[in-house]
């Protein structure tokens, strides 16, 4: 279609809708129009076909709010081939041949030829791809999701890592450039006009969009295709990335790294890397979301006379806590800012529990010692409290 043929041609009317109709008009009019001339309910018919492909070719146009506003800028300059000049021009209307303003002749170049020149480009450049173009552009193909996983180390999940990914996924054939044509030159698919889609009742006056199977949604058919991809324009592939994964992740957590997935198709944005992360465990430290844990042990005269203990942390210097007197098994302190890093970057805590190391064996002199302990508190019956709670219940 040239560009002149494109202003000259009504797509409101092509639809049978006003010139403000709303988008969902728009739509409503398609899918009415679309059923009806379907190729799968006409077949064998031609006219039907011809009339199907113009109000695709109309919908693919006014459906989408930018081209609705180049068309409609582009008709209020050139209404049916003619140039309607401004205020301060002459009235009436002065016809000329569209095809010399567009690149049709270069003799005869003055000042008023060359001043549309860029403008109007740019006006037709959305709707056709370039200055000029003939028929609907196929349109862009978002590259596809790819999903990978990464073990991580206990230190590297609180941390934060860069690791190297080497994912396989669809990329364009180098054979064939992508086109999957094997000479680089194939057609716009006349089923779906370059859409990639075709639209089918589903009854109540609903429809449904479905890839073209003609095409299988890409929108081109490959008339000589690539020995490569088979006409596909894809071709598996494989690569190595270096990803960097956020410090603070969890075991089991996925994250999404936007457009490092496949590479799109005719301009389409790459499609997204979903990572799933497994965390290795730790000798020592556990978690509990941003904090830390670990457990350590402490003599039985550390927890009943109090005292000071070192407690390692994950990959800095040891601490110092204050164990108060009288400090029961299983208690737990807290060590500030010494746990996982956050997502605003500062650290939770580390959450220190105390485990009353009771020892194994015992020389003379500590045996003596506990001894002499045992007589001095034998009227204390620590599991007095357990009975008489035990009794009222």
């Amino acid at each position: 279609m040239s560009t002149k043929d494109f202003v000259e041609k009504d797509y409101y009317k092509v639809l049978g809708v006003p010139k403000d109709a709303t988008e969902a008009e728009i739509k409503k009019a398609y899918r009415k129009l679309a059923r009806e001339f379907h190729p799968d309910a006409n077949k064998g018919d031609a006219a039907a076909e011809a009339r199907f492909k113009e109000i695709s070719e109309a919908n693919d146009v006014l459906g989408d709010p930018k081209k609705r506003k180049e068309y409609d800028e582009a008709r209020a300059l050139f209404g049916n081939g003619g140039f309607r000049p401004g205020p301060g021009g002459a009235g009436g209307t002065f016809n000329f041949d569209l095809g010399d303003l567009f690149g049709g002749a270069q003799g005869g170049g003055g000042a008023g030829a060359g001043g549309f020149g860029g403008g109007l480009g740019d006006v037709f450049g959305g709707l056709f791809g370039g200055r000029g173009g003939a028929g609907p552009r196929t349109q862009p193909r978002r590259g596809q999701d790819i999903e990978s996983e990464v073990t991580l180390s206990f230190t590297e999940a609180v941390e934060g890592a860069t690791v190297p990914l080497r994912m396989s996924s669809q990329q364009p054939c180098k054979a064939c450039s992508g086109t999957g044509d094997k000479n680089g030159t194939p057609r716009v698919c006349p089923t779906c006009v370059g859409t990639g889609q075709v639209s089918r009742g589903s009854g109540g006056g609903f429809s449904l969009t479905d890839p073209c199977r003609d095409c299988k949604g890409r929108g081109l058919i490959a008339e000589n295709p690539c020995e490569v991809c088979h006409g596909s324009g894809r071709a598996k592939s494989s690569r190595t990335m270096q990803v960097r994964i956020p410090a603070g992740v969890s075991d089991g957590q996925r994250i999404r790294l936007r457009g490092k997935g496949a590479p799109g198709e005719r301009g389409g944005p790459a499609g997204d890397l979903y990572v799933v992360v497994h965390v290795g465990a730790h000798p020592v430290f556990g978690r509990k979301g941003d904090n830390l844990t670990v457990t350590v042990p402490v003599s039985f005269d550390e927890a009943a006379l109090g005292g000071e203990i070192r407690v390692p942390t994950l990959g800095g210097p040891p601490v110092t806590l204050k164990i108060p007197a009288g400090t029961p098994n299983g208690r737990t302190m807290r060590a500030r800012g010494k746990g996982a890093v956050r997502k605003d970057g500062t650290r939770g805590d580390l959450l220190v529990t105390v485990e009353v190391a009771v020892p194994e064996g015992l020389n003379d002199k500590a045996r003596e010692a506990l001894e002499t302990y045992r007589q001095a508190t034998a009227d204390e019956d620590p599991r007095a409290e357990l009975f008489q709670a035990a009794k009222g219940a």
